[in-house]
């Protein structure tokens, strides 16, 4: 196993060139003034850059001397990674033509996520990936785990072994010790000293990060949201506590919240999408949805409200505790049981009222693709609303065949509004 800190050399930072997410995928959502504004100069101009602007900031930081520390899942705690003053960036693949590389050690009928991300890392073209001194990883899914275990010997790595029960008496006890190691192995990598004041000050700025994109996110509970779910998708970031980043969404939030909204077309969808995460790269889904009558105006997956619904205790006596709790409460579908998923979904549904549910299941995901019989019963039976399942990979071979099943979903919608209407409901 590579050893931390070990130098690596820096790849060109052209990641994915052309998905920079500023596409339109539905109506205008406001006045053409601010939309024209927010595209050209304003918040979704900067995040459309996202990749650079992380590229020039992790370039400049790994310069002063601060380390860079690659990130997996949404279970590994950034707050942990700034408090030992390095730069926590999220390294998951969102490229098709990473995976056929990637196919030359791993099977086929794995996660298209995990491919691309393993593609990265043999090809040596994620410049984050080809400067981070460390990587934190964590035992999800099998087929990540064994991706893993490749992708150390030669990359330094430290794994987070993930509890899957959550109710289980001891599963919290053996999450904060895994917490502890990590600090510790942070400490003896970088030679620092990870106090509990700076975590204190590290869970803070996460939980301003939290807060602007709750704040961004509740704007889709209007009956016209100032913003298409594509556009919502982009304005988050591949690397926490940007101060940069942290103006954008402010003045995000300020500018649609001001802005005269355009009503929405009635035949347009409101659709809450559930399941994988899209990470940089792979919205194509996303955006067919769009395109063809619908208005995601809510996601509750890990790039989505997931990770953001709750925050930390900044009053806890032990912050190592509090990151503990609020990081082992992610509805993750690798929980056995994974009620809290329900719950959650249950709650998305109230707030944002969607005609109905899409899931998005990358091929192999058995987890996700398995927990999709409770999330239809929940869904079709509980609540009453129609649900749609997608299992695709990062291939466009299927758009078509994907746009046709959503348009009916969406008529479908429609005629069940219209009876309504009709029956007076």
């Amino acid at each position: 196993m590579a050893k931390c800190g070990d130098k690596k050399r820096v790849a060109n930072p052209a990641i994915n060139p052309s998905r920079a997410g500023s596409r339109d995928c539905g109506a205008k959502p406001v006045s053409s003034r601010v939309e024209r504004y927010s595209r050209e100069n304003g918040p979704l101009a900067w995040f459309g850059n996202m990749i650079q602007n992380c590229y020039e900031y992790a370039s400049a930081e790994k310069a002063k001397g601060r380390r860079i520390v690659g990130i997996m899942c949404e279970y590994t705690p950034r707050e942990l990674i700034m408090a030992a003053d390095a730069v926590p960036v999220c390294l998951c693949g969102g490229e098709a033509s990473m995976i056929p590389p990637a196919e030359e050690h791993l099977p086929a009928n794995l996660c298209p996520l995990i491919k691309s991300t393993y593609g990265y890392h043999i090809q040596k073209k994620n410049p984050f990936l080809e400067m981070a001194d460390l990587i934190v990883a964590e035992t999800t899914c099998d087929g990540k785990k064994k991706m893993y275990e490749l992708m150390a010997e030669g990359r330094p790595m430290h794994v987070l072994e993930l509890p899957q029960k959550p109710a289980d008496i001891d599963a919290m006890a053996h999450w904060i010790s895994e917490l502890r190691k990590l600090r510790a192995r942070l400490q003896d990598c970088f030679g620092v000293e990870i106090t509990d004041d700076r975590v204190g000050q590290a869970i803070r700025i996460m939980n301003c990060e939290r807060a602007l994109r709750r704040e961004l996110a509740a704007l889709m509970k209007s009956e016209s949201p100032p913003l298409t779910g594509r556009q919502l998708l982009q304005l988050k970031s591949n690397i926490s506590g940007i101060n940069a980043d942290f103006e954008q969404y402010s003045k995000a939030a300020a500018l649609y919240k001001s802005a005269k909204p355009c009503p929405r077309p009635d035949s347009q969808v409101r659709v809450l999408m559930t399941g994988v995460p899209m990470v940089h790269g792979a919205e194509r889904v996303l955006e067919i949805i769009e395109s063809h009558g619908g208005l995601v105006v809510c996601m509750d997956n890990c790039t989505g409200l997931k990770p953001i619904l709750e925050d930390v205790d900044e009053t806890a006596e032990d912050p190592i505790v509090a990151l503990a709790e609020k990081y082992f409460h992610l509805p993750c579908s690798v929980m056995t049981k994974n009620d809290r998923r329900l719950e959650v979904l249950r709650s998305l549904v109230a707030e944002y009222r969607p005609q109905c549910v899409i899931e998005l299941i990358w091929q192999a995901c058995l987890t996700y693709d398995v927990e999709s019989y409770f999330v239809k019963e929940v869904a079709e039976k509980e609540l009453g609303i129609p649900y749609l399942r997608i299992e695709t990979d990062y291939s466009p071979s299927d758009s078509a065949r994907i746009a046709m099943r959503a348009e009916a979903l969406f008529e479908t919608v429609r005629d069940r509004a219209g009876q309504s209407r009709c029956s007076g409901r």
